[in-house]
């Protein structure tokens, strides 16, 4: 159950490169195009681009053209995209690092693992996975996916029974769940 009212659906954003951020993220975030046009901008025409992973939604990502090629500032702090397993998050690892993608940083947050990277306009991705067990954050230190995964979630719990506020992640939502009225 989640807060009545809104939940999130999707989101928007300006490119430089619709082409190519098209292609980062159908080829390497396997999203599909469920649509693409032009509509009327303030500066001229807009090219968008929908893009989904899930065939309830018809867009999670749409790509608009539009974007300044001499921004010196990303307002984009990150996108998170969650994976299914950790298994997954490791594989997208290898691929990234095949594709020589850019500032490829694999992290603990103590209770998340994540991948951070960029995208070809410098957007700064984040892949995790939750873990099952919650720690206070902020909380961010490198960690290494390699090797056996029984290992590494050995290690991440380790780690995390470490750091204040560790508790199992049904404790933490159920407390959550309580703060917010969705008992």
């Amino acid at each position: 159950m989640s807060r009545p009212g809104f939940s999130f659906s999707h989101f928007g954003m300006f490119v430089t490169n619709i082409a190519q951020l098209e292609d980062f993220y159908t080829r390497i975030l396997e999203f599909t195009v469920t649509d693409r046009g032009e509509l009327p901008g303030p500066h001229g025409p807009m090219n968008l681009v929908f893009l989904s992973r899930d065939p309830d939604e018809h867009h999670q990502i749409v790509l608009i053209t539009g974007r300044p090629a001499d921004m010196g500032f990303n307002p984009i702090n990150q996108i998170s995209l969650k994976a299914d397993s950790l298994a997954t998050l490791r594989a997208m690892h290898q691929t990234l690092q095949r594709e020589g993608a850019a500032d490829i940083t694999p992290v603990t947050h103590g209770n998340a693992v994540s991948i951070y990277v960029r995208d070809p306009e410098g957007n700064r991705l984040e892949l995790y996975i939750d873990l099952p067990w919650y720690v206070s954050q902020p909380m961010r230190v490198p960690v290494d996916l390699s090797g056996d995964e029984a290992v590494l979630m050995q290690r991440l719990e380790a780690h995390a029974r470490s750091l204040p506020g560790f508790t199992p992640r049904a404790e933490w939502r159920a407390e959550m769940a309580r703060r917010m009225g969705v008992e």
